[in-house]
């Protein structure tokens, strides 16, 4: 067996995974999961990982209605806010891929976050779960909250939930940024 006949292990980054989330919005607050970590909460934006051949609308409210039982139908909006690049090496045997996030932003009423979920399932590799518990959080607030990727400063800098952004390209996140948690 020759050298290049031996497979080498993956170099980390060289796979690129997309994960949709959204910013839904209700008046001032916004959903956010919390999800308890040694130490402090983290929180991330409701989302996933796209799925293979998967549009990338389909996959947003997929995930929207496995994680907060929102029908994105009756939400307003929908406009990307933001792309997040990651490149984090992360615990564990498999390479870190790298991964692009795109943030969208959706409104709903009062009536509808009534029906929404308030804790999300997060199935584990052995079958367990992580629960995460579904806050709502005044937006303006969320600048020096653990949110991952990392959106808070910006979304706390909106003028108001509605604001047009200027650059939807936010700072990559990589491990000279970010520690994984």
């Amino acid at each position: 067996m020759t050298a290049t006949d031996q497979q080498s292990p993956e170099a980390p980054f060289t796979r690129i995974r997309i994960r949709t989330a959204a910013l839904v919005f209700c008046g001032d607050e916004v959903a956010l999961i919390r999800r308890d970590r040694p130490g402090a909460p983290l929180y991330v934006p409701p989302g996933g990982n796209v799925e293979d051949g998967e549009d990338l609308t389909a996959a947003l409210h997929r995930e929207l209605a496995e994680e907060l039982a929102l029908d994105a139908g009756v939400a307003e909006g929908g406009d990307l806010m933001w792309v997040v690049d990651q490149r984090v090496t992360r615990p564990g045997p498999t390479p870190p891929p790298r991964k692009l996030h795109l943030v969208y932003r959706l409104h709903i009423t009062p009536e509808v976050r009534a029906t929404l979920a308030r804790q999300e399932f997060d199935e584990l590799p052995d079958g367990s779960h992580d629960i995460g518990s579904i806050e709502w959080i005044d937006y303006r607030a969320t600048a020096e909250l653990a949110i991952f990727p990392p959106i808070g400063p910006a979304l706390a800098a909106l003028p108001d939930p509605r604001a047009a952004v200027a650059d939807g390209s936010l700072a990559a996140v990589t491990d000279d940024n970010y520690t994984w948690v």
